[in-house]
């Protein structure tokens, strides 16, 4: 199976584009929007990222790490599946208060620390065969057959993370 990559420009994302290029803090922008804005923590721990994370990462294949997962609500309604990857230097290291985050937003600890430097958005349409869609179906339940998604990563002295982003069709309700 060929894996398409993720892309620079959310090319053909239609009602989606809004969401995916919010240049902030999309935690923000869906409490503005949402006054039940609420976390669910799905499931912390080590594990294996995905095989398109470890390049981003430059971890070495099969390397586990700590992945997180949630999902950012409205109320009950699931708006957008998040799932991140810490190598296990940047928790024992810079990282390790994200260890305590439970079901508070990562974003919130993203971005209010001025060292923390955010690189690049990359976005793909993620289809039902890729395992963040999996993984967002485990999460929440049956989705549509395609989904968007949207990756960046960041670093806390030089020590990376990556957080994607993957957006439920109740974002487009808000």
């Amino acid at each position: 199976m060929t894996m398409t990559p993720w892309l620079t420009h959310a090319v053909g994302a239609g009602p989606y584009r809004n969401w995916l290029n919010q240049a902030g803090s999309l935690t923000r922008a869906l409490q503005a929007r949402c006054p039940a804005f609420n976390v669910w923590r799905v499931r912390q721990g080590l594990d294996r990222p995905f095989p398109d994370e470890y390049a981003p990462l430059r971890l070495p294949r099969g390397e586990p790490s700590i992945v997180r997962e949630v999902i950012l609500n409205c109320g009950q309604r699931p708006l957008v599946f998040a799932h991140t990857v810490l190598p296990n230097a940047g928790m024992r290291g810079p990282w390790h208060a994200l260890a305590n985050l439970g079901n508070r937003p990562l974003g919130a600890a993203l971005f209010a620390d001025p060292r923390i430097e955010r690189f690049p958005l990359y976005f793909r349409h993620l289809n039902r065969h890729h395992p963040l869609h999996r993984a967002a179906v485990r999460a929440t339940g049956p989705l549509p057959a395609m989904l968007w998604g949207r990756r960046s990563l960041f670093a806390l002295l030089g020590q990376p993370i990556l957080v994607t982003e993957v957006f439920l069709p109740e974002v487009l309700q808000l």
